[in-house]
């Protein structure tokens, strides 16, 4: 299972600019990259959950073990966390907006994880010209404030939130998006039925259940 690192508690500035709010948050662990193909590959495999089947040809795909999985649905990322809490005997979730953005921002509210200033040498982007995923540990130069990784571009990452149409939120920004898309303040509504090569996740576990 991945590594993960540690959001301290605190309260955080976040939000678009102009619309910006102080949450307060409890202290939680989040992954320290998002879940990869070769995670993936047990999960189906243990659980008899059917992949996609783009997904499926990925996870038999050597070379792509440390590639983020992709074409997942909301429900393929909560179903995985409920079998990666029965394996590590903690309850393991799918991170809230809030701390997704904590994690990328810090206490100073940077608009991208590494700094004020975009840089796409720093991740997998439109700008970075690599036109796929990457492995996760291609950018270590590119991490948060506290250690996770891969927070901007590579992959859209689910997190718990509904949306106020009813759909589900992802955060980050993928490989084919610019700039603009990677702002750790940004987030998009999808549909919570629909898998797409641009779309991951990552896990979070309270910590609380360490005491």
């Amino acid at each position: 299972m991945n590594a993960c690192v540690e959001l301290p508690a605190g309260t955080y500035r976040l939000g678009e600019p102009g619309e910006e709010r102080a949450v307060t948050l409890e202290r939680v662990l989040i992954g320290r990259w998002p879940v990869v193909n070769g995670q993936a590959r047990t999960f189906f495999a243990a659980t008899g959950r059917r992949a996609a089947a783009g997904l499926a040809a990925r996870l038999e795909a050597p070379e792509l073990a440390e590639h983020p999985v992709t074409d997942v649905t909301f429900e393929d990322a909560v179903s995985f966390c409920a079998w990666a809490a029965e394996e590590l005997g903690r309850p393991v979730r799918l991170p809230t907006g809030d701390e997704w953005e904590a994690a990328a921002r810090g206490h100073d509210g940077r608009p991208w994880p590494w700094g004020q200033t975009f840089d796409p040498e720093r991740c997998a982007c439109a700008e970075s010209g690599w036109g796929w995923t990457v492995p996760v540990r291609a950018h270590p130069e590119g991490a948060g404030p506290f250690g996770a990784e891969q927070l901007a571009g590579n992959v859209w990452e689910w997190v718990a939130d509904r949306t106020p149409d009813g759909w589900r939120a992802v955060r980050g920004g993928s490989w084919l998006d610019h700039a603009w898309g990677l702002r750790a303040s940004r987030s998009l509504a999808a549909d919570p039925l629909r898998g797409t090569p641009t779309t991951g996740f990552r896990i979070a576990i309270d910590p609380r259940s360490e005491e």
